[in-house]
């Protein structure tokens, strides 16, 4: 993990974050610098920032929000107070609506940004300073600590190249914690291309199958927020194995970018998962996130120990040879 340490200061009214990343100090600035970039870590898995005003000059503004699984939006905005490109900025830090103006009800603060160049390749310093104790201790309450602990966590990813540090490498399955797994699979191919192949019913029914021998029966989905899908699978005469399928609610849907949806097995007695699946493109290659939230630790394991992350991969490697290759 990239965080070295996070200290809160109740004297200094502060909290510091420190994280070493293996890469120059102007390429950890590059994503900051570029919202795109900033985008694909600022805010905690599950809680994605998309920035719509970004102006980092002194006296411009930066307007953000960050979407839950659930689909409830949280805004946020910084006044540039200060920029020394490409080694630090400084903001003021407030809480927001959806049309960027500042909630007077909720703590401020301030936030500067360093980076620094160190012999293995550079340090970040994020340091937030409250007004008032009780200002800062209302923010770690709110959990300010360990979301920018997640997100700072996810820089790496951003930083690295997704040629080397993702593709030929299969379907990656890390289990976060008790109620949450993290997958992730690269493909040489343009985001525009898997977004469709994971939305578009006729294409899906060429990938998704899981290992040979399987057919998709049903693949139905109303890609709207609010709207069902059903897909369902059985197996090919000669294969062993009975009839399946999955069904659930679209959730969050931002075209391209991140599709969020219940899960559950039709007619188990299981509840639904949640699953937060991640779209991000650079130099050609895209990297699909996906961030399951299980109800408890005993259905992870269950779940995990059918053979999932075999499974998708034996999609995805349809996927690569059925709609990559040809499209390519």
């Amino acid at each position: 993990m990239p965080v070295t340490s996070v200290t809160t200061d109740t004297e200094a009214l502060s909290m510091t974050l420190v994280a070493e990343f293996p890469v120059p100090a102007e390429r950890l600035w590059d994503a900051f610098a570029d919202p795109r970039q900033l985008e694909r870590f600022w805010g905690p898995p599950g809680y994605p920032a998309t920035f719509g005003t970004y102006d980092l000059r002194p006296g411009g503004y930066v307007h953000y929000w960050m979407t839950s699984p659930e689909g409830q939006t949280f805004y946020g905005r910084w006044d540039v107070t200060a920029v020394d490109a490409p080694r630090t900025f400084t903001v003021t830090d407030t809480f927001a609506d959806e049309n960027g103006v500042s909630d007077p009800s909720l703590p401020a603060g301030t936030m500067t940004v360093t980076v620094e160049p160190t012999d293995s390749g550079s340090r970040l310093t994020v340091l937030s300073t409250s007004p008032t104790l009780e200002a800062l201790q209302q923010v770690i309450e709110m959990g300010q600590v360990e979301g920018m602990t997640q997100a700072m966590s996810q820089l790496d990813t951003v930083l690295a190249d997704l040629r080397e540090y993702a593709l030929g490498k299969g379907t990656q399955t890390e289990i976060v914690d008790d109620t949450h797994v993290k997958i992730t699979r690269a493909f040489e191919a343009p985001r525009h291309l898997i977004w469709r192949a994971h939305t578009e019913p006729e294409l899906m029914k060429k990938w998704l199958l899981g290992p040979d021998g399987w057919v998709m029966t049903v693949c139905e989905s109303d890609l709207k927020p609010g709207g069902a899908y059903r897909y369902a699978w059985a197996p090919e005469e000669g294969t062993p194995g009975e009839p399946f399928g999955f069904e659930g609610e679209n959730v969050v849907i931002e075209p391209e970018r991140r599709l969020v949806s219940t899960e559950a097995m039709t007619g188990a007695d299981f509840p639904a998962n949640v699953n937060d699946l991640g779209f991000a493109e650079a130099d050609g290659v895209t990297l699909l996130t996906l961030y399951i939230t299980y109800p408890n630790k005993e259905q992870r394991d269950f779940i995990l120990a059918t053979g999932m992350t075999d499974g998708m991969e034996a999609s995805y490697a349809r996927l690569e040879q059925e709609l990559v290759a040809t499209a390519g």
